[in-house]
C-alpha cells in the first residue's frame, strides 16, 4: 500500500504538486512607514488654530496700508494736541486766582471790542440806507474814515486816554524782540496809537538790534524806552501784567517796568504818507 502511494505521487502532474505546495493566499507587501503616515486622515483644526492661521502671516492690501497710515497720522496729531492742551492747562492750573480773573477779563474785553466794531459798521450801513441825502452822508463817513485811517497810518496826531510804559534797562539786556512783543500785546489789547521814544508805530514798523541799542524803523533809540499808548487803560495795563507776559519777561532780564494810566495821552509823532509804487485802488 505504501509502495502504491509512492508510485501515485511520482506519477502526479507537476502543476498539481505546485498548487498543493503554494499557500492559499499570498499577503501583499506592506507599504513604507512614511507612506502609511501620509495616507492617514488629517485631524480637524481647532477654532484657535484656524484664527491664528488666518491672521498670521498678515496680508495687507494697498488700501489697508493707506488707511493705517492715515489713522496713525490722525492719532499722532491728537496726541500732540492733547499734550499741548495739557501744558496750557498745567500753566493755568498753577496761576493764582487774581491772574485767572485778569485773563478772563482781558478775553471779555477783546470780545466786547469786536462786538462794538461790528455794531459800528452796522450803524454806518443803516445810516447810508436811511439817510435822505445819501451823498452827503457818504462824504461825512468818508471824512471820518479818512481821519481814523490817518491815525492808524501815523499821518495824523491823536490824543485820548491810555497808558505810559517806561522800561529802564541799566544792564543792557533788553533786545528788539522784547519790545516788539510789547507792541504786539498792546495791539491785541486794543491800542489805537503808539509811539516809542518819539517814533510813531504803524502797521509796517519793525524793531532791530543795533549794537547796544535798538532801532525802530531804522531810527536808533536808547533806554529808557518810553511807550505812549492810546486805548482803554483798563484793557492795556492788565494785558502787560498777565502771568508770563511782557512785564514778567522784562523783569527776568533785570529791567524795571512802570505802567501809568492817564486820561489824556498825546501821540504827536508823525509819519510821512508814502505813495505805493505798485498798488492802486481797484475802483479806479
Amino acid at each position: 500500500m505504501s509502495e502504491q502511494n509512492d508510485r501515485n505521487a511520482r506519477n502526479e502532474q507537476p502543476e498539481n504538486r505546485l498548487r498543493r505546495e503554494l499557500p492559499a493566499e499570498v499577503p501583499a507587501p506592506a507599504p513604507p512607514a512614511g507612506q502609511q503616515a501620509q495616507e492617514q486622515p488629517q485631524q480637524p483644526l481647532t477654532g484657535r488654530q484656524r484664527l491664528v492661521k488666518g491672521l498670521w502671516p498678515p496680508r495687507f492690501t494697498r488700501a489697508q496700508l493707506i488707511v493705517a497710515l492715515l489713522l496713525f497720522g490722525l492719532g499722532f496729531g491728537l496726541a500732540v494736541q492733547v499734550a499741548s492742551n495739557s501744558d496750557t492747562d498745567s500753566a493755568l492750573r498753577g496761576a493764582r486766582q487774581e491772574d485767572l480773573v485778569r485773563i478772563l477779563d482781558e478775553l471779555d474785553s477783546r470780545t466786547q471790542r469786536l462786538e462794538d466794531e461790528k455794531q459800528g459798521l452796522e450803524k454806518q450801513r443803516q445810516e447810508l440806507q436811511t439817510s435822505s441825502d445819501q451823498a452827503a452822508e457818504a462824504r461825512r463817513q468818508t471824512a471820518e474814515k479818512e481821519r481814523q485811517l490817518g491815525i492808524l497810518a501815523g499821518t495824523v496826531a491823536a490824543q485820548g486816554p491810555g497808558i505810559t510804559m517806561t522800561i529802564e534797562d541799566t544792564k543792557g539786556t533788553v533786545q528788539a524782540d522784547m519790545l516788539l512783543d510789547a507792541i504786539q500785546e498792546l495791539r491785541a489789547a486794543g491800542a489805537e496809537a503808539i509811539q516809542v521814544n518819539g517814533v510813531r508805530v504803524v502797521a509796517g514798523t519793525y524793531f532791530t538790534d543795533s549794537g547796544q541799542r535798538v532801532s525802530v524803523d531804522g531810527n536808533k533809540i536808547k533806554a529808557p524806552y518810553r511807550f505812549k499808548v492810546i486805548g482803554k487803560p483798563q484793557d492795556l495795563e492788565p494785558a502787560l501784567n498777565i502771568p508770563g507776559g511782557v512785564v514778567q519777561t522784562l523783569e527776568k532780564e533785570q529791567a524795571t517796568v512802570t505802567v501809568e494810566r492817564s486820561d489824556k495821552i498825546v501821540v504827536d509823532a508823525l509819519r510821512q504818507a508814502k505813495r505805493p509804487d505798485y498798488a492802486r485802488s481797484s475802483s479806479q
